[in-house]
């Protein structure tokens, strides 16, 4: 979502209703106290599994997609939900959600999705914010907030294997302070480098990107930062391994700086060099992008877009095959007006989640011959697929059970995964 400020109606759509609930009940779950929901359902019971039948799945439109279970925000105390990320351990084969939200990260153990575990929640480290963002490196989440002062939290996931009386009120391993406020937080897991982006306009990058080494990830240390294009909002930094010969084994940031896609090559931290900047038509606002797998595509989403020029879900894919001088290679509309916001790819399958019409999944093995097919969706968010920052905020489709968890900003976790 954009920084600066925008409307969004948090409509706390119930996710399983109760009769005997009512507006004026106070209970407790886990010793925090949750909040009903404001169409008068219950928002503190977690929801279980219902099949994708008839095209629905309990409540919520889907194709191809069963409803394997989620926890609403109230269990959580929280008022809106964001970033979503997730995390295995490795000595055990575990699953976890890492789930964002205004007050803090919460963590769900989401390994059998009959019995869900919220072991609990890191606090935000200043003030609550509708804006956070989680990634992962070496068994460690790694959290920045738009909060101000905020820094970056390092919470060690391994932690998580021995939680005596869930739901704790956990607090971090360490907090980075070498930047206050940040958007996005980016790590290249192969180089171990951390990249904040969407800091402070007047910073020492202009709200562009901070490097931190994250290779010993409780001892974060900065190392420079690219400032040349300005804000960026989002990135993803790869150790490149494409078509273009020139860049092969080089790290490359690719950046949504608002108005245009900013290419440099980040591999000597020191001396962080341009590539090239990219436009494009019609544009409202850059946000989001992802390689493909074999690094010659990047697939962009444009936040406004649908709201300034009117089009159904727009998604923009670029030939990297040159870095230099790369081109738009073809723009896919979705079937509805909803707005794009965080894309992943995964394999042939990119995995967008798209505001009210929920999580939409493209097949783009025919990418090439310019052939995206939507293959499946579930939507969170039932009422409408109209252009409004509500409903889905962010994906993440990476365990190798193929579940797939979802954040809702009104809502809160869903754990979905494609039907039998």
């Amino acid at each position: 979502m954009r920084k600066y400020p925008i409307c969004i109606l948090f409509s706390f759509l119930c996710l399983a209703c109760s009769s005997n609930s009512s507006d004026n009940d106070d209970d407790t779950i886990g010793g925090m106290q949750s909040d009903d929901d404001m169409t008068g359902g219950n928002n503190d019971t977690p929801i279980g599994f219902f099949a994708c039948v008839g095209g629905v799945a309990d409540i919520y439109p889907c194709n191809g997609y069963d409803l394997l279970g989620g926890i609403p925000l109230g269990i959580f105390n929280a008022a809106s939900g964001n970033d979503i990320w997730g995390w295995t351990d490795t000595s055990n084969n575990r699953e976890y959600a890492l789930v964002g939200l205004d007050n803090g990260t919460a963590f769900v153990d989401i390994t059998d999705t009959d019995n869900l575990v919220y072991l609990g929640k890191l606090p935000t480290a200043t003030v609550a914010s509708g804006w956070r963002d989680i990634k992962v490196f070496q068994d460690h989440a790694f959290i920045v907030s738009e909060a101000a002062d905020h820094g970056m939290q390092v919470f060690d996931l391994t932690r998580l294997r021995n939680v005596a009386s869930p739901p704790e009120n956990f607090t971090a391993d360490t907090r980075y302070t070498g930047f206050g406020n940040a958007h996005n937080i980016v790590i290249n897991e192969q180089t171990g480098f951390a990249y904040a982006v969407g800091t402070a306009r007047d910073d020492a990058f202009n709200g562009g990107a901070h490097f931190i080494n994250v290779q010993d990830p409780k001892n974060p240390v900065g190392v420079g930062g690219y400032a040349d294009n300005g804000y960026t909002h989002d990135a993803q930094v790869i150790s490149y391994n494409g078509p273009d010969t020139d860049y092969t084994g080089s790290e490359i940031f690719v950046g949504a700086n608002e108005s245009q896609i900013v290419l440099a090559n980040v591999t000597d931290k020191a001396n962080p060099a341009e590539i090239t900047t990219l436009q494009y038509g019609n544009i409202g606002y850059t946000h989001q992008g992802w390689f493909t797998e074999d690094h010659r595509y990047f697939i962009l989403g444009d936040e406004l877009d649908e709201t300034d020029f009117g089009f159904n879900s727009r998604t923009l894919i670029f030939d990297f095959s040159d870095l230099d001088n790369p081109v738009l290679h073809d723009t896919y509309l979705g079937p509805t007006a909803a707005i794009d916001h965080n894309g992943y790819v995964r394999g042939d399958e990119f995995f967008l989640a798209n505001y009210t019409a929920g999580v939409r999944v493209l097949d783009i093995s025919g990418i090439d011959g310019n052939t995206i097919v939507e293959t499946g969706f579930f939507d969170t968010f039932p009422t409408n697929n109209t252009a409004s920052f509500n409903g889905v905020w962010s994906v993440y489709p990476y365990f190798a059970s193929e579940k797939m968890i979802v954040n809702d900003i009104n809502t809160g976790l869903f754990i979905i995964q494609k039907a039998n």
